[in-house]
């Protein structure tokens, strides 16, 4: 079971919204890029100024609307016509580089592990390439959890949230961490497994 799995649900509700987008002229490519500057952008002002928790409150609702974007700039892609291969390298490049630049103010949070957080990190770009190899194997681009981008997401965004509202969670961090560096490595397997198992296709 993973979060992935509410996503057409998610998609229907924007479907309207993307074809308003896509009427006034916005292209995939360009949400795509725009999702990934904002998660940059605020990345990096949480890891500069991390003292100030409050600001962690911005995580969770970013991570909800960069969820919005990564389903308008699909839908854009596959319904109006412009998928293209430029974006289905961005597509997976700016994950990887969204989620890495997100993730990386929660190391220095107090009582936080930066070297458990910069395993997260790792792990989080071998379980996406785990998911990309499919398609080169033959299968299909692989998306299974436990651990997917949508699961971190909502472990993240839980977490940012209980930061900003001053939720003491030192003592827990390195449990936190552990625990989702462990389903990443199952959610690794079993996208190979999956993958490997998966009827080829000609």
């Amino acid at each position: 079971m993973s979060v992935y799995e509410l996503k057409p649900r998610f998609q229907a509700l924007l479907r309207p919204m993307t074809g308003a987008l896509h009427r006034a002229g916005v292209t995939a490519n360009q949400v795509t890029v725009a999702a990934c500057v904002v998660s940059v952008a605020l990345g990096a002002v949480l890891a500069a100024m991390p003292a100030p928790a409050g600001l962690f409150l911005l995580v969770p609702i970013w991570f909800f609307l960069r969820m919005a974007f990564n389903a308008v700039d699909g839908m854009l892609a596959r319904e109006f016509g412009q998928a293209s291969a430029l974006g289905a390298y961005l597509n997976e490049l700016t994950d990887v580089i969204s989620d890495s630049a997100l993730y990386l103010p929660f190391a220095l949070l107090p009582g936080s592990s930066p070297w458990l957080v910069g395993v997260i990190i790792a792990l989080s770009i071998i379980s996406e390439m785990a998911g990309v190899l499919g398609i080169m194997v033959g299968a299909s681009r692989r998306y299974d959890g436990p651990m997917g981008k949508s699961d971190r997401a909502f472990v993240f965004g839980l977490i940012g949230l209980l930061v900003g509202l001053g939720v003491p969670l030192g003592a827990a961090f390195d449990w936190i961490w552990a625990a989702v560096a462990a389903l990443l490595v199952v959610t690794i397997a079993n996208r190979v497994r999956r993958g490997l198992a998966e009827p080829r296709r000609q």
